[in-house]
């Protein structure tokens, strides 16, 4: 195994470790780990990107087939400004919108309890995120 596969394994299994604290995690056979938060399916991938910096990438998929509702789409992007913790996406498809929460960070070094704060911090954000886009998808359609 490489240098560079080696250090992208430690990272994934330090993510692992710090979010089994929290909630049941899997390893997919790519090495990504996925879990699930309140309905929101996850997933975490670690790359390096140079010598001394390797990032964890985590993606959450927020809400999927919302009604694609200008006012839906405003608060979406409304959120995402007001966010600390990842980046918002929205995409039109043709069965409504996608909301998705990506966040990368440099995590070479972190200890397994901030890492697992941090990473728990994203993915309340994309369950939070989540219930609020669905009661307000709710309210729309009434």
């Amino acid at each position: 195994m490489s240098t560079e596969a080696t250090k992208t394994a430690e990272l994934l299994a330090n993510a692992k470790a710090a979010m089994e604290r929290y909630i049941e995690v899997h390893v997919d056979d790519d090495g990504a780990l996925t879990f699930r938060h309140a309905d929101v399916p996850c997933a975490v991938q670690a790359v390096r990107l140079a010598e001394g910096l390797t990032v964890l990438s985590l993606t959450c998929v927020v809400a999927w087939d919302l009604p694609d509702d200008p006012s839906l789409a405003a608060s979406a992007a409304e959120r995402a400004g007001q966010g600390l913790f990842g980046t918002l996406g929205v995409v039109h498809t043709e069965t409504g919108l996608d909301v998705t929460l990506r966040y990368a960070f440099p995590a070479d070094g972190l200890d397994e309890t901030p890492l697992g704060t941090l990473l728990m911090l994203v993915v309340s954000t994309a369950s939070q995120l989540r219930s609020d886009l669905l009661g307000m998808a709710e309210v729309e359609q009434q």
